[in-house]
């Protein structure tokens, strides 16, 4: 998917949704890092959510599911810490990477972890995260990848 319908499709909510500083709705939008995707972020209580990330690297995909809980241990009603758990499939092709064997194709299945800290705004409808997302893969390449972090921004609504 190119960045730039990415943009116009965040852009094109601008306007449809409820501008909320606390415990937003859903919150949708692009994640950086060593690995960049889409993210989406729906609340289900006041303080528990799941997110979902698609994300690419190395030559591949991977969906990643998890579950969070919210909380505001800072006298800063718009700043949130949370921390929760999930799982992830993907898959890399003919890789290139410096651990991998040329060529090599894996198919994977594993666990994640999550702790980060989340800011959403007053003014706009916007949230930013940064998050440190741990992984294990238990099926295909396996093995602890612990450089999962990530800055998120999100349109809320």
């Amino acid at each position: 998917m190119n960045k730039s319908f990415l943009l116009l499709l965040l852009l094109s909510f601008v306007g449809f949704g409820a501008m909320q500083a606390q415990d937003y709705g859903t919150g949708i939008g692009l994640r950086g890092g060593p690995a960049q995707g889409i993210t989406v972020k729906h609340f289900i209580s006041s303080t528990d959510a799941i997110e979902g990330i698609i994300s690419t690297r190395w030559q591949g995909w991977v969906i990643t599911g998890l579950y969070e809980i919210h909380k505001e241990p800072f006298e800063v009603r718009e700043l949130k810490v949370y921390y929760g758990a999930g799982a992830h499939i993907g898959w890399w092709y003919d890789t290139d990477a410096s651990w991998a064997d040329p060529g090599d194709s894996y198919t994977i299945i594993g666990i994640d972890a999550i702790l980060g800290l989340e800011y959403s705004f007053n003014e706009i409808p916007i949230s930013l995260s940064l998050d440190w997302k741990p992984a294990f893969n238990l099926i295909g390449y396996t093995g602890g990848w612990f450089d999962g972090g990530g800055i998120s921004v999100r349109y809320i609504f």
